[in-house]
């Protein structure tokens, strides 16, 4: 017989899996090892009476009690923070101008806001989708309140973790075989497009620019029509893409410091404050 208590830890590590889809990369997300976090699903599980999820070897998938259980795990979540915000700290209101580029929006944004929405409901946030060479000088003029960048410079920010560059391509057009390569890239300051270059250099690689977009969607539609292969960030390669390298011939690539950067202005901003501490305590990598 399934028993009745729900507990919040084994709510939050089941909606931070389904939200991640994987164990694997929910684990920062509620700062408990893989290992929890796979002992907190058995132990709801055991409460519910039935497997919430189904794991397979590369996807989650709900099952049908699992469904109905998401929709009220996000509900007592959000409570449970609604709680401890009237207990522990003043209401905050006001508005946050926050800054991101298209390719950390979904994949690093979303819990971050999620999380702090629950607690902090009053507070109106703005969102600017740029790339991060718009978003830096944006921040240091005050416009933005805080963005999440890719560092132009160690001392830009505050660091949270490293996102590893990817080729990609479409398979069914096979882009990477031609000479010269045929590359779409970002616009001239991007250090994705700094770093694809210098590993092309590197290489004595034959490549000729055909496409250059500085957004996802236009480096996007560049692959996928066979146009080009590109370099993304590893979050935003969608699955139905090839990701490429060695074997292809393709070079080795580094990475993207990624950081949370706010103004001098928002510095006495309490709301502010609070999702810069919400970044930091869900994107944050232990040193």
């Amino acid at each position: 017989m399934a028993r009745t208590d729900l507990q919040i830890d084994w709510l939050r590590a089941f909606v931070a899996v389904v939200d991640a889809g994987s164990l694997s990369a929910a684990a920062p997300l509620v700062h408990r090892s893989q290992s929890a976090i796979s002992m907190q699903l058995r132990k709801l599980e055991d409460a519910v009476g039935a497997a919430v999820l189904l794991r397979g070897p590369r996807h989650l998938e709900l099952t049908p009690p699992g469904a109905e259980l998401l929709g009220y795990a996000r509900r007592l979540l959000a409570l449970h923070g609604e709680a401890l915000t009237a207990l522990n700290g003043p209401v905050l209101s006001g508005r946050v101008r926050l800054g991101v580029p298209d390719d950390y929006a979904v994949s690093y944004l979303t819990p971050v806001l999620r999380s702090y929405a629950a607690r902090h409901a009053g507070v109106e946030i703005e969102l600017d989708c740029e790339q991060s060479t718009a978003l830096i000088p944006k921040v240091q003029r005050g416009e933005l309140d805080l963005a999440l960048v890719s560092q132009d410079r160690p001392t830009r920010g505050s660091l949270l973790f490293h996102e590893p560059l990817v080729w990609v391509g479409a398979a069914q057009f096979e882009a990477w075989r031609r000479s010269p390569l045929p590359i779409a890239v970002y616009e001239q300051t991007s250090q994705a497009r700094r770093s694809t270059i210098a590993a092309l250099n590197a290489q004595r690689r034959a490549y000729r620019v055909v496409y250059n977009s500085s957004s996802l969607a236009g480096q996007l539609a560049a692959v996928e029509s066979g146009l080009a292969v590109a370099v993304l960030t590893r979050c935003s390669a969608p699955p139905h893409l090839t990701v490429l390298g060695e074997r292809q011939g393709l070079p080795a690539l580094g990475s993207m410091a990624v950081a949370a950067y706010r103004s001098q202005a928002s510095r006495h901003l309490p709301a502010v404050d609070a999702l810069f501490a919400q970044m930091v305590q869900t994107l944050g990598k232990p040193a």
